[in-house]
C-alpha cells in the first residue's frame, strides 16, 4: 500500500504509477533528503514528539540507509514514487513504527522544497569553483601575452589593434560577473523552507529556526504557501546557467574561428581536437562545438521550467515535479562543458605572427590618424572626413596608410608631417590607449594584477552538516 493510501479502494494504475514516479531522477537528492531529516528528526525530540531513544533509532537508521545508498547496497522502488518515500519507506522497514514517526509536522511538498535547495547550494558552490578556475587560465594566458598584438573587431570587420590578453580578459570581466550572479543566487537558495508543510504549517509546536542552524540555512522562508510553491531560486539559477554558457559559446565561436585556415590565429591542442572519417587532412574543433550546442539545450532547459510555472495557481501543484529534469540538465551540462572548456583553453597555442599580420590589415589604426589630425588643431569630424578620404586612396592603391609617402598625405592635409608614422605605428596605437580598462601594457597588467587579487579573495561556501 502507498504510504498515503488509506482513503483508496483501488491500487494505483501500472502506467499511472509509473508515470507519476519521479525516482528516476530525483534520487540524487537522497544524501540531502537524509541530512533534511535527521534535522527535523532532532527538532522533533527537542519539542518533545520523539523521546531520545525514538530520535537515536531514527538518526542511526537514515545515517545507515545513506550509507548503503551511496554504495549500491539498496535499490528504489516506483511504487515508492520518489525519493522521500523510498527513504521513508526503507527506515520503516527496518526499525518498525517508530520510523513512521518521522514524517510528523512536515509534507513532501516543504521536504522537497529543503532537499532542492541544499542540492543547489552545493552545485551553485561546484559551479563557482569551476567558473574560478577558467578565470585563473585565463589570467595565466593573458599574463604571457599582454603584448601579443592583434586585431580588434567589430561587425567582424578590422576594427583597432588591441592585444590578445585585453581581449581575453574582457571573457574574464564577464566570468567575474558570473561569479557574482552565482553568488547572488545563492543567497536566494540559502533559505529554509522546511515547517511550512502542505501549505499551511503545522499545529505543532515546531521549532523552524533550530533546523535552518542545524543545516546552516540563512533564514526561514516568511510565507508558507510560497515557501512550497516557490521556484523563481530554480528559474535564477537556470537563467544564471544559461549566462554562463552563452559567454562560453561567444568564446567557443571565437576560438573557432581564430583555428580556421583564415584566420590561423591560434590552434587547438591535438588532445582536444578530432579527425575526419573521409578527410584525411582535417583537425575540428569539436570540443568547441560541443559546448557551443550544449548552450542552446540549457536555454531550452530555462525556457521549460519559466513555462511550466507560468500558469500555476498557488500553492504546489504536480507540475512542479518537472523542475528538476530541466534544473539537473543544466548544472550536469555546465559542469561538463566547464572543466573540457578550461583544459581546451589551457593546451590552445597562439600564432603570434599571424595575429601581428592581421592587425596591420583593414585600416585598424586609421582612428589613430584622425586623432593625430585633432591633436594637430583639426575639429574631429573633419579629421574623420579627411582619414576616410585617404583610406579611401589607400584602397584604390592597394597599400596600408603606414606605407603612405609624406607627399602623399600632404595632399589631403598640410598638417601632417614626419611623425605620423610612428604615431600610427601598431604598437603606438595601443600604448597610448593607457585610460583604466584600455589595452595598453600598462592597464592590462594593472587589470590582471586586480583579477588575481579578486580570485585569491574569492569566497566560495562550503556546507556542512
Amino acid at each position: 500500500m502507498k504510504l498515503w493510501g488509506g482513503r483508496f479502494d483501488k491500487d494505483t494504475d501500472k502506467w499511472a504509477n509509473d508515470f507519476n514516479s519521479s525516482i528516476s531522477f530525483d534520487k540524487r537528492l537522497y544524501k540531502h533528503d537524509i541530512n533534511g531529516s535527521i534535522a527535523h528528526t532532532e527538532m522533533l525530540n527537542k519539542i518533545g514528539i520523539l523521546n531520545q531513544d525514538e530520535a537515536d533509532l531514527i538518526i542511526v537508521a537514515l545515517s545507515e540507509i545513506k550509507s548503503d545508498i551511496s554504495e549500491g547496497k539498496l535499490q528504489f522502488s516506483n511504487d515508492a514514487e520518489d525519493i522521500h518515500m523510498n527513504i521513508e519507506k526503507i527506515l520503516t522497514e527496518k526499525i518498525g513504527e517508530t520510523g513512521k514517526k518521522l514524517h510528523t509536522a512536515r509534507s513532501r511538498n516543504d521536504q522537497v522544497a529543503l532537499d532542492i535547495r541544499m542540492y543547489m547550494r552545493d552545485e551553485v558552490s561546484e559551479i563557482m569553483k569551476l567558473v574560478a578556475d577558467l578565470c585563473g587560465t585565463i589570467v595565466n594566458i593573458s599574463e604571457n601575452n599582454y603584448t601579443t598584438i592583434m586585431p580588434g573587431f567589430t561587425h567582424m570587420q578590422p576594427a583597432q589593434p588591441i592585444t590578445l590578453a585585453h581581449h581575453l580578459m574582457a571573457y574574464f570581466e564577464m566570468l567575474r560577473r558570473d561569479l557574482e550572479r552565482l553568488s547572488d543566487c545563492g543567497k536566494r537558495i540559502n533559505i529554509m523552507p522546511l515547517g511550512a508543510c502542505a501549505l499551511a504549517g503545522t499545529g505543532f509546536p515546531i521549532n523552524r529556526q533550530f533546523i535552518a542552524d542545524k543545516l546552516n540555512f540563512d533564514s526561514i522562508t516568511a510565507n508558507s504557501m510560497d515557501s512550497v510553491s516557490d521556484r523563481d531560486f530554480i528559474i535564477e539559477l537556470c537563467s544564471v546557467i544559461s549566462i554562463v554558457m552563452m559567454h562560453l559559446s561567444r568564446l567557443c565561436e571565437e576560438i573557432i574561428l581564430w583555428n580556421t585556415v583564415q584566420f590561423a590565429f591560434a590552434e587547438q591542442d591535438d588532445a582536444f581536437s578530432t579527425g575526419s572519417s573521409i578527410m584525411p587532412q582535417k583537425k575540428n574543433p569539436d570540443i568547441a562545438e560541443l559546448v557551443r550546442g550544449k548552450t542552446g539545450r540549457v536555454f531550452g532547459n530555462l525556457m521549460a521550467i519559466l513555462t511550466i510555472m507560468k500558469s500555476l495557481p498557488l500553492a504546489y501543484n504536480k507540475d512542479m515535479q518537472e523542475d528538476k529534469p530541466v534544473l539537473f540538465d543544466s548544472i550536469d551540462t555546465v559542469k561538463l562543458c566547464l572543466p573540457v572548456f578550461n583544459s581546451m583553453l589551457d593546451a590552445m597555442s597562439f600564432n603570434k605572427e599571424n595575429m601581428y599580420a592581421s592587425a596591420g590589415k583593414g585600416f585598424t589604426n586609421a582612428t589613430d590618424l584622425a586623432d593625430y589630425l585633432v591633436l594637430k588643431g583639426i575639429p574631429f569630424r573633419s579629421a574623420h572626413e579627411i582619414t576616410g578620404r585617404i583610406v579611401s586612396y589607400c584602397l584604390g592603391s592597394g597599400i596600408p596608410l603606414e606605407r603612405l609617402s609624406l607627399d602623399e598625405y600632404k595632399k589631403y592635409s598640410d598638417f601632417i608631417e614626419a611623425d605620423i608614422y610612428e604615431f600610427i605605428s601598431l604598437e603606438a596605437c595601443i600604448a597610448k590607449r593607457n585610460t583604466e580598462g584600455g589595452p595598453s601594457a600598462d592597464s592590462v597588467l594593472s587589470h590582471i594584477n586586480n583579477s588575481k587579487e579578486y580570485l585569491k579573495e574569492l569566497i566560495i561556501p562550503v556546507y556542512e552538516y
